[in-house]
């Protein structure tokens, strides 16, 4: 699920369009479960790469080569692989709730229903189209401009136009406000829009045919639907150019913009925004906040200038693309064809109980999390974790006290805010309730809007209340974690606290350097270039000194230099100002958790295993973790649109600023792995 302005590490490298599959893909027996990695694992390793020119390939150079992209993945690492064996065990849970018993629970019945008409392709197939018509209907009957926010309004579980949606206050986070913010679009960023290379272009090109392809299934004629994809990419093209570009959106400041419905109306007055808010149960919204006025104002000459038969264009566009990987198997697979093989080099189809199971996870995850957290996480492993977060955050402390360029001032503020951090491990302490979400067994796509629409008013119900510091913003099963700096928490849910990234049996060295590396990283978000912004309680206020400030901007600085020499693909080279909060908290978090596990043994006769001493099984536990790669159309898409620099720079951008690596290694001075201008801000 997408979660607004946090921080999140991208440990799978998670869809960021929807996919679809086909009747093509016939259902699978679900795999028989296989014994997963060690945390440290020896043949992964690639021992006749010296690790002080290529840490990388000498940490991950047998799992690339016994571990090819699988041909439904656009791309294939350590913790997709996780993920992948994730889904079997949550196909078993599904399986076994999808079996019509009277003695199922609500809740199972309500995640065997959903999982059961997801993968009935038969009767996806006999509808056709059919589940479409209410909504086209809907659009053709609009008879006046001033109607398209009515129609937005019944469109808006879909995103159609822009996103809305309920977010904590900046200014004070312990209070849940509206939000409206830009979207509307098609292909995954505004740069995609705007950008004149020769790939751009292309793009461009073939989406416009991807396009006027759904229209013709829709069912208009060839010339028509030609010109109906040209209507949407101009009007596409003209929101992107009204959007703010992902690095903008990376300073917290430049989203906040608190307004009066009558302020917003200023901005875009020739959408009916009072009737917007009455038809979403807003009848008597005050105040929201507005993250990109200039997208709201480029929307409102977009409604001036173009036609009402254009806009009904652009919501039929929009109405078939979100809904398209629910619906028979024409339109699944012309989704695919270009979101899955254009744009990220995806060769097939995933099965579609991979699907239906993402799915379910997606719509009714704490449903399915409770069953997964009682088969799959124990008490035990919940406390190890815990004791590790615990010796972390005293490292960070550690570290904060010792900081020669911090003045006392700043570290005291700094402190409250480690020490007011929650740490939320495994699963909610309280399971949210789907008693209002109605699933029907054998209507797909109902069932997917009905949780739309629950989710959205559920989201909407929190406005104008406390925030709920309880909630989570992923799943159970979820092979992830993140840092929400409004809620001041970093959570890890029970996906990810799996072997290989966390081996309770394992030795401590690559338990820290794994699961470790990726506690003080996200710890780290909080006090990374958009983190830092945020007090202890959330709220959006500089609590640094002038000097300070000036002082963590030059160290940062040093880290977005050296990244932005990496090249990700042909002569693309990383955005180091886009993947700046990633890659500080890569950096500080495998020094926090390094400090960490040195403290953890300190005492201890430790000795060399498989012919690794432990800071040489420390280091390769972290580099093991990054242990993947991409499709080439993939690369081209992270580039633009991932906060996160490849995994392979993760590894030796990380270390190479690390003495403790070169200690640990042996490195000499001008090494490859050794930075000759090493970066440090945590």
């Amino acid at each position: 699920m997408a979660i607004p302005r946090t921080c999140v590490i991208a440990l799978v490298a998670a869809s960021l369009l929807s996919l679809a599959s086909s009747l093509a893909n016939a259902q699978q027996p679900a795999a028989a479960a296989s014994k997963p990695e060690p945390a440290l694992d020896v043949t992964s390793m690639d021992r006749s790469v010296d690790p002080c020119v290529d840490f990388f390939k000498y940490s991950c150079g047998g799992w690339m080569k016994s571990n090819p992209i699988p041909p439904d993945q656009s791309s294939w690492d350590t913790y997709s692989k996780m993920q992948d064996e994730n889904l079997g065990r949550l196909r078993g849970i599904l399986e076994a709730a999808s079996a019509p018993d009277p003695k199922r629970n609500a809740a199972t019945q309500k995640i065997g229903d959903y999982y059961s008409s997801c993968t009935d392709e038969k009767a996806i197939e006999a509808k056709g189209a059919e589940p479409l018509k209410p909504e086209l209907e809907r659009i053709a009957k609009i008879g006046s401009k001033a109607e398209i926010a009515d129609v937005a309004a019944a469109l808006v579980h879909d995103n159609v136009l822009f996103r809305f949606d309920s977010t904590q206050d900046f200014r004070d986070a312990s209070q849940v406000i509206a939000e409206a913010d830009q979207g509307g679009l098609g292909l995954p960023d505004r740069d995609y829009y705007v950008k004149d290379d020769a790939k751009s272009v292309d793009l461009r090109k073939a989406y416009v045919a991807h396009v006027q392809k759904m229209f013709g299934l829709l069912g208009d004629q060839p010339e028509v639907a030609a010109a109906e994809a040209q209507t949407v990419m101009r009007i596409e093209t003209a929101l992107a150019k009204g959007s703010m570009t992902r690095v903008e959106r990376r300073e917290p400041k430049n989203l906040d913009h608190k307004m009066t419905g009558g302020e917003l109306e200023k901005i875009s007055p020739d959408f009916q925004w009072q009737g917007y808010f009455a038809k979403v149960g807003l009848p008597s919204l005050v105040s929201l906040n507005v993250a990109s006025p200039g997208f709201f104002k480029a929307m409102n000459e977009e409604l001036e200038k173009e036609s009402l038969a254009d806009w009904k264009t652009y919501l039929r566009w929009h109405l078939v693309h979100a809904d398209a990987p629910f619906l028979a198997a024409a339109f699944l697979n012309e989704n695919f064809a270009f979101y899955g093989k254009t744009l990220r080099g995806q060769q097939e189809l995933q099965p579609s109980w991979k699907r239906c199971t993402e799915y379910v996870d997606g719509d009714l995850g704490e449903a399915l999390g409770q069953v997964y957290v009682e088969k799959y996480f124990g008490a035990d492993a919940k406390q190890q974790a815990l004791k590790m977060v615990k010796e972390i955050d005293a490292a960070m402390q550690q570290d904060i006290e010792s900081l020669p360029w911090m003045s006392a001032a700043t570290k005291q503020q700094a402190l409250v805010k480690l020490h007011g951090m929650a740490n939320k491990i495994g699963y909610p302490e309280k399971w949210r309730d789907y008693g209002k979400l109605g699933i029907v067994r054998g209507d797909e796509l109902g069932n997917v809007a009905r949780a739309r629409k629950f989710e959205f008013d559920r989201q909407l119900a929190k406005i104008g209340k406390p925030v709920d510091r309880g909630e989570w913003g992923m799943t159970p099963p979820t092979v992830n974690a993140y840092y929400n700096p409004q809620m001041n928490d970093i959570n890890f849910p029970a996906g990810v606290l799996q072997p290989p990234a966390f081996d309770p049996a394992s030795d401590a060295a690559p338990n820290y350097g794994d699961t470790g590396g990726t506690i003080g990283h996200e710890l780290t978000h909080g006090f990374d270039d958009e983190g830092r912004q945020f007090d202890a309680q959330g709220n959006l206020r500089d609590w640094w000194t002038a000097d300070d400030g000036k002082e963590f901007v030059k160290r940062a600085s040093c880290i977005s230099d050296q990244y932005s020499t990496y090249t990700i693909i042909d002569d693309i080279k990383i955005n180091g100002k886009l993947t700046l909060g990633e890659d500080v908290a890569d950096l500080g978090g495998l020094i926090m958790a390094y400090m960490a596990w040195k403290e953890d043994v300190k005492g201890q006769n430790l000795q060399p295993l498989d012919g690794l001493t432990p800071g040489q099984r420390f280091f390769v536990g972290y580099g093991q973790s990054w242990c993947g790669e991409s499709r080439d159309e993939t690369k081209r898409l992270r580039a633009t649109v991932d906060p996160h620099s490849p995994e392979k720079y993760r590894t030796n951008g990380v270390v190479s600023n690390m003495p403790e690596f070169q200690e640990a290694f042996h490195c000499k001075a001008g090494s490859p792995m050794v930075n000759q201008n090493r970066c440090r801000v945590w």
